[in-house]
């Protein structure tokens, strides 16, 4: 069982990802989305979303970091991933499932869904762009408006070459509003030869059995329920989740996530906001803390509330 740390635009950034894998036993991790136009970024671009690639493409803990890509631009995208693969990057991962209405606007991410050709364009182009040894991969949803290029679209990238796939169990059109529909999944499942990795409302240990049985996969990668819950991937990794992490090692991780490595005083602390409300959802102590802090914007006071809980 493969169990993934999905890419969340504005959520899984690098220290996001450096949190939850202290934490958490991930096989792999998957950055944000690197937009791809008509140019070969510069290091710097890399380097902003993929820290990682200085540390031989892993997190501080040792968990691979695999860089995802979203774009149109055949050329471009091949290009990137050559070079990503030159400073370091394990996988190159293709972005077919953002259903962002400003990124689908500019005829990227899920709004390829309906254009099977492109799809096997741009993964053949980035395969035949880096070398044999690195992994391409993909990530999709079961379509733009409807399900109806669902298979052909996963048989098209397993013909273009990709390793695996990842399939979110929804469409554009779903956005995120549950259910996510696991067992559409399966036709897909039985019909393709790469493996298949299932994602989408994955919040509990139940839940992850569930979508298993739905989706006939066995491997799964883990979104929001990973930043809820964040050793979720240890209890689904066990099948039980009575030994949950306690409120108190959480704080010790808020802690750590405060003192991490951020643009700005302000955004960190925003982030952090933004985290503790969705722990809220697992902890009822994040709900009491939150009415604590939700007018703090300077780090010192911050700080000193999260010593207090202890």
């Amino acid at each position: 069982m493969k169990l993934v740390l999905a890419p969340m635009e504005g959520l899984t950034d690098p220290l996001m990802r450096q949190i939850l894998t202290q934490v958490g036993q991930y096989d792999w991790c998957v950055t944000e989305f690197i937009r791809v136009t008509d140019s070969v970024l510069p290091d710097h671009i890399y380097y902003q979303y993929c820290p990682e690639l200085q540390n031989n493409g892993n997190t501080i803990h040792g968990t691979p970091v695999h860089v995802q890509f979203l774009g149109n631009n055949i050329e471009m995208l091949a290009a990137n991933a050559e070079k990503a693969v030159a400073l370091g990057a394990p996988v190159i991962d293709l972005n077919f499932g953002c259903p962002a209405k400003t990124v689908n606007r500019h005829r990227g991410g899920a709004v390829l869904l309906d254009e099977t050709d492109t799809l096997f364009d741009i993964v053949k182009a980035v395969r035949d762009a880096v070398p044999k040894h690195i992994p391409v991969s993909a990530k999709m949803r079961l379509g733009y408006l409807d399900e109806a290029h669902s298979l052909d679209n996963a048989l098209a990238i397993q013909d273009a070459g990709a390793s695996w796939l990842t399939i979110h169990a929804r469409t554009k059109a779903d956005g995120y509003t549950p259910p996510a529909y696991w067992e559409k999944i399966a036709p897909i499942q039985d019909a393709v030869d790469m493996p298949i990795i299932a994602n989408g409302e994955i919040w509990t240990v139940d839940d992850a059995k569930a979508c298993q049985a739905q989706s006939q996969c066995q491997d799964l990668m883990i979104g929001r329920g990973a930043v809820t819950t964040p050793d979720l991937v240890n209890c689904v990794r066990l099948s039980d989740d009575s030994q949950r992490m306690t409120w108190q090692d959480l704080l010790t991780l808020q802690v750590a996530f405060l003192n991490g490595h951020y643009k700005t005083e302000i955004g960190l602390i925003g982030r952090y906001k933004q985290w503790l409300g969705m722990m809220s959802k697992a902890y009822p102590e994040a709900s009491e803390l939150w009415q604590q802090i939700k007018r703090i914007k300077n780090m010192e006071q911050l700080l000193q509330v999260l010593t207090q809980q202890n």
